[in-house]
């Protein structure tokens, strides 16, 4: 059984601020990256890791992932996040089973998260799983101009995060559809959905932020605080 990963660094990081953008942002000591691909490199279940980066900053990322062993291959992205995953797809190993995406900028995430979420879809009938947890918070569809159409029912609404899992046939297959009509999905699971997949979702810690703006930061660093004291 082969599992390969994606992680997705490919973004310029405009909302973050700071020249480079946020993946080589600075966490307890490391970089964001740095600490996402730890966990990667710990989770059992994962054979390999492919890491997309920004068409600009191959070298650059290339030093940052120095000392990862996992790490099989450092490949340019596309304009958008769902290109740089398609460019992700070109380069893992073609006899992949299952596949894991992930943000690049989602640090908090943990080696058994990976595993837990791998594991599900093995176990299941299902083409994919993904990380998340119920919203707690009410949320409103509105208009361009801000006017409220609806409340939607939040006992049936869940926030989607990374790391996603799917089987490789499926999710190759997904992203060909996508590609032919055109489609923009704002995540992985999307597409693999639109293709008529079967999607489950998963719980995962609501801590388990990506990295947007600077005060994701501070959040960050207190998370991992917290978690070293629990050791």
């Amino acid at each position: 059984m082969s599992i390969s990963a994606i992680i997705v660094a490919g973004g310029v990081g405009d909302r973050f601020g700071r020249p480079g953008g946020k993946q080589l942002a600075p966490l307890a000591g490391r970089s964001v990256l740095f600490h996402t691909l730890s966990a990667f490199e710990l989770a059992d279940s994962i054979d390999e890791v492919v890491v997309v980066v920004h068409p600009d900053r191959v070298g650059e990322f290339a030093m940052e992932l120095d000392g990862f062993d996992k790490i099989t291959g450092v490949v340019a992205g596309g304009q958008t996040r769902q290109a740089s995953v398609a460019a992700g797809l070109e380069v893992v190993a073609p006899g992949a089973e299952f596949i894991v995406v992930h943000d690049g900028a989602r640090p908090m995430v943990t080696s058994d998260m990976i595993d837990s979420a791998v594991r599900t879809l093995i176990e299941t009938e299902v083409d994919g799983v993904v990380v998340g947890h119920p919203s707690y918070d009410t949320i409103k569809r509105v208009e361009a101009d801000g006017a409220v159409v609806a409340t939607e029912d939040r006992s049936q609404l869940w926030v989607a995060q990374t790391p996603q899992v799917f089987r490789a046939t499926p999710l190759r297959a997904a992203y060909t559809d996508a590609r032919e009509d055109g489609f923009v999905g704002t995540d992985d699971s999307s597409l693999v959905e639109r293709a008529g997949g079967r999607v489950v979702m998963v719980l995962g810690p609501r801590d388990n932020i990506k990295v947007t703006v600077p005060e994701d930061i501070v959040v960050a660093e207190r998370v991992l605080e917290a978690r070293a004291r629990q050791l």
